[in-house]
């Protein structure tokens, strides 16, 4: 327990697994923890005067089982081996740290998602509202830095999604209160967040003298991120770290700006339900790992170069029309391992002999990748670079049975023919039976001794044993070790070797095997550059093939993709909802034309259930593909570049943070307005609707207007609504457009047409819909007879108000209603503000409903009718 109280004051913030012969133990409040998140027996046991100690273990080999849940709980875990073998001390066995494994940072494939980096992210506030931040993978060895203010850093952090933060000592409440997601943060101490340790660090890492090479020295906060990252991992013993050869920056003017609203909305990479689907979904078909995450990584970051997107859109173009090829890569593609995690493994020497055979195959596969690529020009930049390693592959396959185990000591791991001594040691380890019948057999004949027989007991070990009837043949040399009533027992010089040989065949072999093995991964380790660009350009390969699988299954269609000002979709489709319909209910395409100077602001109207929200999704979600190197859900596209895509779409309720649905759509709204360009693309779908009629049509309109006319810059947006008093906005402003979503009514029913349509819509129908809902038949009724006398109301005050007027006012919707049924007013259930009102809430609010009594009661009924009525 000393040696445990030591160990765990190295750690005192993780789970410390004490190995105890064979099984990891934990103790008092790890023990604890463990038996909860593990669901392991929690026992007690004596421990001396301290009376007793909280106990739970299991066992060592169950390590890959037990470890992962433990970190997908949050928990830091620190591993301590027992250092020597206990058959050769007499003393306490020497036990350490060998690792310490956070939710950050970890290699072993059970804690891992193969199709999700497992990121470690770092966070510096620097000077002047500065925030630098790192992403390291030290599964793969991405490692990336960027530098700005906090709403960027926030995107960033929401995009890589890192599994542990770490922040200086004192910064966590910061760290809590600038990010608007919740992350698990560890925190170091300052010194680690300051230039010169994290210059230092970084240079020791790269083996350079500067950093220039990152492009990063104008970063100091990026540097300082990135720096303490590197220090994190010597702190919990992540010491090799060969194959992290770069720190890459990330540059935020290549890529379009995608906020966390956008990304939520979209459904991007995430559906918002449990049932739904993401674009992600529909998309990825990729069939390795590296494919997998390297889709998801470019759904997040779209290009905003025309080069670089058109050339990802001709390699998908040649897949979808050489048939023979895209399969042909397909198929070898479906062979290649996780090149990339296997590679990062060699580096931290965890690798195993089964990953090296996969390795080897991946590498078969590189080569032939690299033929099939070679004859497309669309294709040639990606085989020119891949490199098959081949004498490293050809080693490897040397060397490493087919069949390999998943550990060293586990199998045999080494081919016959590598080395002789071990060849030999096998042939007397597991052919031992057939050389004692030879060695049995040819004394018998040297001898003339029949009845001779070889034995082996305990004592004295292997012995040649021959009857009193024949002792007098036995040969001079052997040596008498036990005599017998009608037997005598001898041994011989090349008996007592042989026994020797095989007693310790076994333990040679292991330690053989051991040395071939590490020094096979050593020459692999020459290779981690080679083969993580291979396992990056494998990724690429497998992401173009999944486009253009997807693109022929679905009908996808080549986008032109320019840097004018157009946006243009002819008969597009939502890529998501479409593959969720059935065969006989297919999707209603519609097309949306958009630019800077004479259709800018699309105002679409329509019902609830119409497709207004399918519209505006669909329309950034082709965008985004397209700019992503995809073929659009669409007939025909052409794109100018965006720069960024902003939504508020949907409305809920923050209330942890005390925000109503209101204040998260105006926290939306306004982030847009702040920060849209000439290039963005703005969708808003039913702003407003969190407040008062009368305070929605006022903001959405005054929206509108400053996004029309703010600054010349002319964003192209689609704004839909229910509120049909905006469609007065296309007279008053040259780039508001108009359109509706077709809704027919027939016989009394809905009929959603879901075809956009030049014009606003002057009927929302939300009664049809309450009753396709399964509204109870009274309150329809009822909803149809106040409809009625509501439009009676407005159409009476339009004819009293000018033409210039109705451009500007809003028709007072909120009188009260007075009834054949109810002579006298009523009141009404949505001016809030209405001073009548008020008073009665007033005196509501001041009854003393405990003390009140029934004349009482009746009393102050009658003055609140007073007040309504005034009579």
């Amino acid at each position: 327990m000393k040696q445990y109280v030591e160990m765990k004051a190295k750690h005192p913030d993780a789970i410390l697994l004490f190995r105890v012969g064979d099984f990891y133990e934990t103790f008092s409040d790890d023990a604890i923890q463990a038996s909860e998140i593990l669901g392991i027996t929690l026992t007690r046991r004596a421990n001396g005067s301290a009376q007793y100690v909280e106990l739970a273990g299991f066992p060592h080999h169950a390590l890959d089982s037990y470890l992962p849940k433990l970190v997908r709980a949050g928990k830091r875990v620190a591993i301590c081996e027992q250092l020597e073998d206990p058959k050769l001390t007499k003393k306490l066995v020497k036990r350490g740290i060998t690792e310490l494994v956070t939710p950050g940072v970890a290699v072993t494939d059970t804690v891992l998602n193969h199709r999700e980096n497992n990121f470690l992210a770092a966070v510096y506030f620097g000077q002047r509202g500065a925030v630098g931040v790192s992403f390291l993978d030290i599964s793969t060895g991405e490692f990336l830095a960027a530098e700005g203010n906090a709403d960027y850093v926030d995107k960033l952090m929401d995009k890589f999604a890192p599994k542990e933060v770490l922040v200086e000592r004192g910064r966590r409440r910061l760290l809590d209160e600038t990010f608007s997601a919740a992350y698990l943060s560890f925190e170091l101490d300052d010194w680690i967040f300051t230039a010169d340790a994290a210059r230092e660090r970084l240079l020791k890492q790269f083996g350079t003298t500067s950093l220039k090479g990152f492009g990063i020295t104008a970063m100091p906060s990026a540097v300082i991120a990135a720096g303490a990252a590197m220090h994190y991992l010597d702190i919990t013993n992540h010491t090799q770290t060969a194959h992290i050869t770069k720190l890459a920056r990330i540059e935020e003017e290549n890529y379009v700006r995608l906020d966390k609203f956008t990304v939520r909305n979209l459904e991007l990479v995430n559906p918002l339900g449990e049932e739904g689907r993401s674009l992600l979904d529909i998309l990825d078909t990729t069939v390795t790992p590296m494919g997998a995450r390297m889709m998801r990584r470019w759904l997040l970051f779209p290009l905003k170069d025309t080069e670089a997107i058109n050339a990802r859109l001709d390699a998908v173009e040649q897949l979808m029309r050489d048939t023979g090829t895209r399969n042909a890569v397909t198929a070898r593609l479906e062979g290649v391992g996780d090149m990339e995690r296997i590679i990062s493994k060699v580096a931290v020497g965890r690798v195993s002999p089964r990953e090296l055979v996969f390795l080897r195959d991946s590498l078969a596969a590189v080569a032939d990748l690299r033929q099939m690529c070679s004859g497309h020009e669309s294709l040639t930049t990606i085989a020119e670079q891949l490199n098959p390693c081949t004498q490293l592959r050809e080693r490897i396959e040397h060397e490493i049975v087919d069949d390999a185990p998943v550990a060293v000591n586990r199998g045999q791991v080494i081919k016959p023919g590598v080395d002789a001594e071990l060849d030999e040691l096998r042939e007397i380890a597991f052919q031992g039976k057939d050389y004692l019948l030879r060695l049995q057999q040819r004394e018998s004949e040297t001898t003339g001794i029949g009845s001779l027989k070889i034995g082996y007991n305990n004592v004295f070990g292997y012995y040649i044993e021959v009857t009193n009837t024949h002792r007098d043949k036995v040969p001079p040399q052997w040596i008498r070790k036990q005599t017998l009533v009608n037997a005598e027992r001898y041994i011989t010089e090349e008996l007592k070797q042989y026994e020797e040989k095989i007693l310790t065949a076994q333990e040679r072999i292991e330690i053989i095997e051991n040395r071939l093995f590490a020094a096979l991964v050593a020459a692999v380790s020459d290779y981690i550059q080679a083969i993580q660009l291979d396992a990056t350009l494998i990724g690429r390969l497998d992401v173009l093939t999944s486009f253009a699988r997807v693109s022929l299954a679905n009908h996808y269609n080549r986008p032109v993709v320019d840097n004018s000002l157009e946006l243009s979709l002819c008969e597009a489709r939502h890529p998501v909802i479409e593959r969720q319909l059935p065969e006989s209910d297919p999707y209603i395409a519609n097309s949306v034309t958009l630019n800077n100077e004479s259709a800018q602001i699309l105002m679409i109207t329509g019902p609830n259930m119409s497709g207004k929200s399918a519209l505006l999704r669909q329309t950034a979600l082709n965008v985004i593909m397209a700019q992503t190197g995809c073929f659009v859900a669409a007939d025909s596209a052409h794109i100018g570049i965006v720069d960024k895509v902003f939504t508020r779409v949907g409305a809920s309720d923050n209330i942890s943070l005390g925000e109503s649905t209101f204040m998260v759509e105006m926290n939306e709204a306004a982030s847009i307005l702040n920060n849209m360009s000439r290039r963005s693309l703005i969708l808003f779908d039913e702003l407003g609707r969190g407040t008062s009629t009368y305070d929605g049509i006022s903001i959405a309109w005054a929206i509108v207007e400053h996004i029309h006319n703010h600054n010349g810059i002319h964003p192209k947006t689609l704004f839909a609504t229910h509120y049909h008093e905006l469609n007065d906005m296309e007279a008053g402003f040259d780039r508001v457009k108009n359109y509706n979503v077709s809704v027919r009514e027939i016989n009394g029913k809905v009929v959603f047409l879901r075809k956009l349509s030049r014009g606003g819509s002057e009927h929302s129908f939300g009664i049809h819909v309450a009753k396709l809902a399964g509204m109870p038949p009274e309150i329809v009724a009822r909803a149809t007879e106040v409809l009625h006398r509501l439009e009676s109301i407005n159409s009476r005050e339009t004819a009293e108000t000018d033409e210039q007027a109705a451009k500007a006012a809003r028709p007072d919707t909120h009188k009260l209603l007075q009834t054949e049924n109810s002579p006298g007013m009523q009141l009404s259930f949505f001016q809030l503000d209405d001073p009548v009102l008020q008073q009665v809430r007033d005196e509501i609010l001041n009854l003393d409903i405990n003390n009140l009594t029934p004349m009482a009661a009746l009393n102050k009924l009658h003055d609140i009718r007073i007040i309504i009525t005034g009579k």
